[in-house]
């Protein structure tokens, strides 16, 4: 038996010993009782030995001549490359609005898996802006009727998607509180709990943008993209639209993706934990079952407003139409409208204070 004075506590981790009067093994510290069986299983079960996170990228290459009459166009600006047909006219780039040169041939890189096509045209894009301003009371009326519509491009953006199957492990220290009271004293007894977890989360089409030069807040706001609406990539379909060159490999889109999947485990696997008043993890540990990534491109509406010696760029979903982009604020009408409201709080304070001091 003495080999049993080395073990843990399964609830709160203190030294368990043999207790002679209920003949099983009792911990001093917070009085749970357990057979030998049932602490000797507690104390060989495997804790969850860290994530295991691997990722099969893709290698698709382009199929000879499938390329010929794609140009490149890079952006004097942020160095963007941009490529494009011979018949898709490109003087500025989609990001930045500055100018942008041919400087040749496209060649090299992956080949796409997949594409979603556009849905939504250039009109499209023009009327979701104009409903973009209704109800915006604090954008300054000049803009709404004298901006200038710099350039609207389509461009299909590079997208990573990831897709697996996690298996997570988890195990939690749970703590229940009991209080009461009587004639002389207050009581609080606090019970601990030892929580494990594991179960498994299909993921498919995690979604990481492969552009830096594309902004990550406006990609992910005109999120979600529709992927029964993705087919096999053709060169087709870039006619006339521009496509982003990724400078983001898969491989360095990676970290981005094991982060997004084992948040969602994590959360999914807390939410089974239930009943507790304070619940923290102790160990944890995530495994990847038939995880690939694919190269895809999704089709996204830019316009570029200038205005006011700023500008200002908006991004619509080319599949779905939905649009965000940051608007000027008239600081006089938002300033104005403060001062009212504030003022009829006040008045209404002032009239509770005096009916009630009546």
């Amino acid at each position: 038996m003495a080999d049993l004075l080395e073990y843990q506590c399964p609830c709160c981790a203190g030294k368990v010993e043999f207790d002679p009067n209920s003949q099983q093994m009792k911990c001093p510290y917070c009085e749970s009782e357990f057979t030998v069986e049932a602490l000797q299983a507690a104390n060989e079960s495997e804790e969850p030995s860290g994530d295991q996170l691997n990722w099969e990228t893709p290698g698709s290459d382009w199929s000879d001549g499938e390329t010929d009459g794609m140009q490149v166009y890079t952006c004097k600006s942020c160095g963007g490359q941009i490529i494009a047909d011979q018949t898709t006219g490109a003087s500025a780039c989609p990001y930045c609005d500055n100018p942008i040169v041919m400087t040749g041939q496209f060649s090299g890189d992956l080949r796409p898996d997949f594409v979603i096509p556009f849905k939504l045209d250039k009109e499209a894009a023009k009327k979701a802006l104009l409903q973009h301003f209704e109800g915006k009371k604090f954008v300054p009326k000049v803009f709404k009727d004298d901006h200038h519509i710099d350039e609207i491009k389509g461009v299909y953006v590079p997208v990573w998607l990831f897709d697996a199957q996690a298996e997570g492990q988890f195990s939690y220290h749970a703590e229940k509180v009991r209080r009461w009271s009587d004639d002389r004293f207050n009581y609080k007894e606090i019970s601990h709990f030892k929580v494990t977890r594991r179960g498994k989360i299909a993921f498919e089409q995690v979604p990481v943008d492969g552009s830096s030069k594309m902004d990550d807040t406006l990609m992910e706001s005109i999120e979600p993209f529709d992927f029964k609406g993705a087919v096999p990539f053709q060169t087709p379909y870039l006619s006339g639209y521009l496509a982003d060159k990724y400078d983001v490999t898969a491989e360095q889109s990676i970290d981005h993706a094991n982060e997004r999947i084992r948040q969602s485990v994590a959360d999914e696997m807390r939410k089974t934990v239930i009943g507790y008043d304070t619940v923290q993890t102790e160990h944890s540990g995530i495994q990847l079952d038939n995880a690939k990534a694919k190269y895809a491109l999704y089709p996204v509406w830019l316009l570029n407003i200038s205005w006011n010696g700023e500008k200002f760029t908006f991004a619509m979903n080319g599949q779905t139409g939905r649009f965000v982009g940051n608007l000027p604020l008239d600081k006089g009408a938002a300033v104005k409208s403060f001062c009212i409201t504030a003022l009829i709080a006040a008045v209404i304070v002032f009239i509770l204070l005096y009916l009630f001091n009546r």
